[in-house]
């Protein structure tokens, strides 16, 4: 299975570069995501009404269509506890050379731990630390 993360997730929901391409991915099978991807697309998307680049109602639409998908199961959302904060902690430790961030490390060790063998991401960084810990990464950028 692949886990998605939110930068590529989003390719989904909105009309992106790279979009077409994440499709054709999320076509092969089920993607893994997190409830941190969940509050994490709430806020790009809201962000992107802020900021005028979707209106009220693409926003909208994209949150319904986002949880379409979890009903239907094209996405499985993993939970977030204790044990993925401290999986992050050490990853950082771990990827010394990685400028990795707070929430790609959290998406990172709920990959880990969900025994996935496969990472999405459009975040470079985060595509080599996905590497260096081992996935095949599909890259959206």
């Amino acid at each position: 299975m692949i886990y998605a993360d939110t930068s590529a997730l989003v390719k989904r929901y909105l009309d992106e570069p790279f979009s077409a391409e994440f499709e054709d991915l999320l076509r092969q099978g089920p993607m893994a995501v997190s409830h941190l991807s969940l509050v994490e697309m709430r806020c790009a998307l809201a962000r992107r009404r802020r900021n005028r680049e979707i209106d009220a109602v693409r926003e909208n639409r994209a949150n319904a269509e986002l949880a379409a998908d979890i009903h239907a199961g094209a996405l499985r959302v993993g939970d977030i506890d204790n044990a993925h904060f401290t999986t992050a902690y050490h990853l950082i430790g771990r990827l010394t050379d990685s400028p990795l961030r707070t929430l790609d490390a959290l998406h990172l060790a709920v990959a880990e731990q969900l025994a996935v063998t496969e990472f999405a991401t459009a975040d470079k960084t985060q595509a080599d630390a996905a590497q260096a810990l081992g996935f095949t990464v599909h890259r959206f950028y």
